[in-house]
């Protein structure tokens, strides 16, 4: 990539000339204050409660739209996010029966709609994605919420305020997993339902119908409220004035999302001041970005830039030597380097000093002696080289900047007798392929693929992709990587529900992830974002996500 001069700069520029309108606040709006981000996506997130295009979706048409029983705490840039309460003010396991959770609601709490909020509408929201039964299942938002709370099973109401949860087994990380299951209004659904067409008379057909009216107009408990969806072009929220968390009320009075996935176009979009806020600028236009007076944001994050091998029949990474040869292949200085600085370079899912490092025996490193060594090994070498096949993105959620850093592990992966072919595919596919895995035929022939993803909870961080039950569809163990000794140490992780016992499983869990290597470790993000100076309040957590109802804007 080059700085955005000359034709690079033209050509930006004249994509955003002709997109103009939808990016401009128009003279009726002059009055308002209003946030217009850029984002790495190239449609809108669904807006229907269960977001797709990986985080980026949570992140803005997920929590500024909705709530979860459990939130994340982003008001700190200085330690790392916690969940706290959310619609449910607090939670407790069956100390007879830890497959039973009772949550406690909070009161008062309406939907966009005015509908109330209680335990029917909880009982609602786990029957759309678990109950193939409910009239109100939507098979389209299962892949992006089960897959990421695979225990729980159903939901009863015990009170008005009060559910209980059940999962297949006992799992003390369900109440983070709850993080991702947005509430919505079941009864603004039902609306939506009744105004269905009676000439529909298919239950499948009128409840889809029902799911796109209710994205063109969503309705849940969140801070901001979904006013406006063109796809592909732009989506509108406006501020909630009743939101029920008096600090979390908006300042800013509307908000229009614009997926603008090409990171050159993105920074000229923020430079012609088209839009405030841009996700992952041009890492070589950094200097040009400050010195026109925006403000960067950066840091450490829970998150995870990799490749993610296959072990499935006929693999070329079944050999262990030939995935930490990979691994110590990669100079991630270097790359950091030709990102500006924009990353930080992993010896692991976790760093050293995390409750859950271990101390891994493998060390993740530069190291090309070794790689050869281990290379050769394994039978490889300048007359023998090892072809793979990596499936990638041009662009999406957390994905960086993916041709350009997939591009320099191609280059640096040949020293060590790899020849990779880079598979580029739009990024939702690929993200629906991480579910559906590395033998199905959406893999298009890849042996691995390069997903990025959080790491800030130890199903997210770690079980997923190791553990045999999560094999797909069922998770995002895309590779099929099984192996018993791992089964049993999250078995013990996910039935101990005291912080430290759990915390010293999840160790040995992670230092046998590293020593085995069922990645390549390249990167952990930073979320690099540029703003306008206009936007204040600005806190820059250390999470994937990040909270736009508590900032302003001069």
């Amino acid at each position: 990539m080059g700085r955005i001069t000359g034709r690079r700069w033209l050509m930006a520029g004249a994509l955003i000339a002709a997109l103009g309108s939808p990016l401009a606040a128009g003279p009726a709006r002059a009055q308002e204050k209003v946030l217009r981000i850029g984002m790495t996506a190239a449609d809108i997130p669904r807006t229907l409660g269960q977001p797709d295009q990986g985080f980026e979706g949570n992140r803005f048409t997920g929590i500024p739209m909705f709530d979860a029983l459990v939130n994340w705490d982003l008001s700190s840039a200085d330690r790392a996010s916690v969940i706290i309460p959310g619609l449910s003010t607090e939670w407790a396991v069956d100390e007879a029966d830890k497959t039973r959770w009772r949550f406690k609601l909070r009161q008062g709490v309406r939907f966009h709609d005015g509908s109330p909020f209680d335990a029917a509408a909880v009982v609602w929201n786990v029957q759309k994605v678990l109950d193939p039964n409910a009239p109100h299942y939507d098979a389209s938002q299962v892949g992006v919420t089960a897959s990421r709370m695979p225990t729980l099973r159903s939901a009863r109401a015990i009170s008005e305020n009060e559910v209980e949860l059940v999962t297949s087994e006992p799992d003390s990380f369900l109440p983070i997993n709850l993080t991702n299951l947005f509430i919505v209004s079941p009864t603004h659904w039902a609306a939506k339902l009744a105004a269905v067409p009676a000439a529909v008379t298919d239950p499948k057909q009128r409840a889809a119908q029902a799911w796109t009216a209710f994205a063109a107009e969503p309705s849940g408990t969140g801070p901001f409220r979904g006013t406006r969806l063109v796809p592909r072009e732009r989506f509108e929220m406006v501020a909630n004035r009743d939101y029920w968390d008096a600090a979390r009320r908006p300042k800013i009075d509307r908000v229009v999302l614009l997926p603008i996935p090409e990171a050159n176009t993105r920074t000229a979009a923020l430079l012609g001041n088209q839009v405030d806020w841009i996700e992952a600028p041009a890492p070589d236009a950094v200097q040009q970005i400050t010195s026109r007076g925006f403000r960067m944001y950066q840091n450490a994050q829970p998150h995870v830039w990799p490749w993610q091998f296959s072990f499935a029949e006929g693999s070329p990474w079944l050999d262990r030597r030939v995935r930490q040869a990979a691994n110590l292949c990669v100079d991630r200085s270097e790359l950091k380097t030709l990102l500006s600085g924009l990353m930080e370079v992993p010896q692991g899912t976790v760093a050293p000093g995390h409750p859950w490092w271990g101390n891994p025996s493998f060390r993740i490193r530069y190291d090309l002696a070794e790689a050869q060594r281990l290379m050769r090994e394994a039978g490889f070498g300048p007359q023998r080289r090892l072809s793979v096949k990596v499936l990638t993105s041009a662009s999406g959620s957390g994905q960086m900047q993916p041709l350009t850093m997939n591009e320099f592990l191609q280059e640096a992966l040949r020293a060590c007798y790899f020849d990779v072919q880079l598979e580029v595919g739009e990024w939702n596919a690929v993200f629906n392929n991480w579910r559906e895995g590395a033998r199905s035929p959406n893999a298009r022939g890849a042996n691995a693929t390069n997903v990025s993803f959080a790491a800030m909870d130890p199903f997210f961080a770690m079980v997923r992709f190791v553990s045999t039950a999560a094999q797909p569809p069922v998770s995002n163990n895309w590779g099929y990587f099984s192996n018993p000794e791992f089964d049993e140490i999250i078995t013990t992780a996910r039935t101990t529900f005291d912080a430290a016992g759990r915390d010293a499983a999840l160790a040995k869990l992670h230092a046998r992830i590293v020593e085995e290597a069922p990645f390549l470790w390249v990167a952990h993000d930073v979320g690099p974002r540029a703003l306008s100076t206009r936007i204040k309040g600005v806190v820059q957590p250390r999470s994937w996500f990040i909270d736009i109802a508590t900032m302003s804007m001069d």
